[in-house]
């Protein structure tokens, strides 16, 4: 009797346990769904602000007068989200969208009262870009084209009002990036032929561009702005040094003149200023999480001050009006896309103005931990574990998740496919495999002709280290990614096959030979660039059968599901496609979704919700 009762009370124990767990199982479409509002932007005369937030389902741009409960809706997009925008003055926007995932972005603008709204580059497969907002002119703006010739990038001064536009440089066929001076006067040029970069320089705009710097690609000279007496350049650079620095850069002669700022540990990310009162700001470099070098004791001050109402969350001033007296800023931590506030600095006016998803509680998210391990062949690979919440770290199953690019990072951040894999019990690791951007130029040029090699080897150790430290269960481990990571998760079936349960590929590359043939047409003069790294087709044709997995579905015994866009520009469908011809010749086990209406990764909610609930169901039937 006595034991039939403790019996009982043990399975009533279960069940408890049970019900709870259910309990904090949050909704798929609370990770995925549109922000309640995000993108927030201040007018330059600090008046309005505009916003994101969802109408018909796709993110549009509202504004609403600083002080006013009342906010207009001035786009109607409801095929695409708004890709981007920016104020034009203080009484129209000016945003991008492109269609069904092509990239191939249009420009528009419209009235802060929704009036007026005019498509600037009506050009079909052509693709703009910003060069240079110019501020101070309240009708005309520089942006480049590809409409000339779809593989380079010309730019145009065109007016907002008449919509009539002016070529103002040709592109030779070699220009990457067009740099403005603070006046916006068009006066730096990058260009490449795919291999060695120059920088181009003129004095003033009736001059014509000269040559005035050549390096390799290995080597970075990336210009950040001009000196605000506009004679010299700010740049990242590693000339002679393994990570990139903070430099004054002359110009006209070719040569740094002073090192601002470098780190022994990793490379530095950006350089900020203030346009008023023309001074630099702040260094950012990353590290596990993001960190600040001032360069200025007024915003130095101003951080102090906003951290101390903040408290633990990291901060980021996302906006300022031309004065810089009022400010957006921006939370954000491991567990919480945060809020935006507005800060006056002037009155001392300081209030939430929104929770970006308010539905997600932050008490119920995962802590995001930095870790690190070693790879076989002795590199250090930094990384972040995450853990299902409540639940003891021995014998999980794990999800790896190694990142697009590859020549990227993961960094600490809330992200919300890592927290909903947590939620739903699987350890998740992110490594920064070798080729990870932001640890200087060795480790980078260490992923050179490696991809399903020693890049891959560093992804496997990561399973290794999971293993041996007790956290994973080596029979339940899944991995999964996007673009590069997809292409690594194809790798990881095939070439570990040992390693992995089964395996979610994302926009994926399966096979080296037709990636480096369906290049978009303005990644055209990268291509040498891209068989230095990747290697050459007709040299490395060897190694390409080696690593491409669409050649070796032979070896593949863990069940796959493949999502593809089918307008995708970088990663064409062919790449799903034959994957999954080749797999299912064999008679093995894949899943295949395709969205019609998208590209390099789903924009669009409803499909977002198609993938990760058939990517839930996946992983529940093989994993669990």
């Amino acid at each position: 009797m006595k034991k039939t009762l403790f019996v009982n009370l043990i399975l009533l124990l279960v069940m408890a346990v049970s019900v709870q767990a259910q309990m904090k199982k949050i909704p798929l479409k609370d990770f995925f769904r549109n922000p309640e509002k995000t993108g927030y932007q201040i007018s330059p005369d600090g008046k309005h602000v505009s916003y994101l937030a969802p109408w018909e389902n796709r993110l549009n741009i509202f504004i609403q007068k600083i002080g006013s409960k009342e906010a207009v809706r001035v786009t109607s997009a409801k095929e695409r989200d708004i890709a981007g925008y920016f104020w034009k003055g203080n009484d129209r926007i000016v945003f991008l969208q492109d269609s069904g995932g092509d990239e191939n972005y249009k420009l528009y603008s419209v009235d802060r009262n929704g009036s007026n709204s005019r498509l600037l580059t009506p050009a079909e497969k052509v693709r703009a870009e910003i060069v240079d907002e110019l501020e101070e002119n309240e009708n005309e703006m520089l942006i480049t084209l590809n409409q000339r010739d779809p593989k380079v990038f010309d730019v145009y001064r065109i007016n907002l009002a008449t919509n009539e536009m002016k070529m103002v440089a040709e592109n030779p066929g070699n220009v990457m990036n067009w740099v403005t001076d603070h006046d916006g006067k068009l006066r730096l040029a990058v260009a490449s032929d795919g291999v060695n970069s120059v920088l181009l320089y003129r004095e003033s705009e009736s001059d014509k561009f000269k040559e005035v710097f050549s390096t390799n690609f290995r080597d970075e000279v990336s210009p950040l702005f001009f000196t605000f007496d506009n004679k010299y350049i700010y740049a990242l650079s590693n000339l002679n040094r393994d990570k990139l620095a903070v430099v004054k850069f002359d110009i006209a002669n070719g040569k740094e003149i002073e090192t601002l700022y470098e780190n022994s540990d990793v490379d530095v990310s950006g350089m900020s200023y203030s346009k008023k009162r023309k001074v630099l700001t702040a260094i950012s470099y990353v590290k596990d999480k993001r960190e600040l070098k001032f360069l200025d004791e007024t915003a130095e001050n101003r951080y102090t001050k906003l951290k101390d109402k903040l408290g633990a969350y990291e901060i980021v001033i996302t906006g300022t009006n031309k004065n810089e007296d009022k400010f957006l800023v921006r939370t954000y931590s491991d567990r919480s896309l945060g809020a935006y506030y507005f800060y006056d600095e002037k009155s001392g006016d300081f209030y939430k103005i929104t929770d970006v998803s308010p539905w997600i509680n932050e008490d119920d998210m995962c802590d995001m931990k930095p870790v690190q391990y070693t790879s076989r062949d002795g590199l250090t690979i930094h990384g972040y574990l995450t853990l299902p919440k409540d639940i003891d770290a021995k014998s999980l199953p794990v999800v790896i998740n190694p990142h697009g690019g590859p020549w990227y990072r993961d960094s600490w951040g809330y992200n919300p496919e890592v927290q909903f894999l947590a939620n739903r019990g699987y350890a998740v690791l992110q490594m920064n495999f070798r080729g990870s951007t932001g640890y200087g130029k060795v480790f980078w040029e260490a992923s050179f002709k490696q991809w399903g090699l020693k890049m891959q080897d560093d992804i496997s150790d990561g399973v290794e280290w999971l293993v041996k430290s007790g956290i994973a269960d080596p029979k339940r481990v899944a991995i999964y990614g996007g673009s590069y990571g997809g292409y690594a998760t194809l790798a990881g079936v095939t070439f570990s096959p040992e390693l992995y349960a089964c395996a979610v590929d994302y926009v994926g590359v399966s096979n080296m030979f037709t990636f480096l043939k369906t290049f978009p047409p303005y990644w055209e003069p990268f291509r040498k660039m891209m068989y230095e790294m990747v290697g050459d087709p007709e040299k490395d044709s060897a190694l390409f059968v080696q690593v491409s997995p669409v050649f070796h579905t032979d070896k593949i015994k863990a069940p796959l599901f493949v999502a593809q866009g089918k307008n995708d520009p970088r990663v064409n469908i062919n790449e799903s496609d034959q994957m999954v011809e080749a797999m299912r010749s064999r008679g093995l086990e894949v899943e295949y979704m395709v969205k019609d209406n998208e590209g390099h990764g789903f924009r669009n909610q409803e499909n977002r919700f198609d993938f990760y609930e058939a990517m839930e169901k996946f992983l529940e039937k093989h994993l669990k």
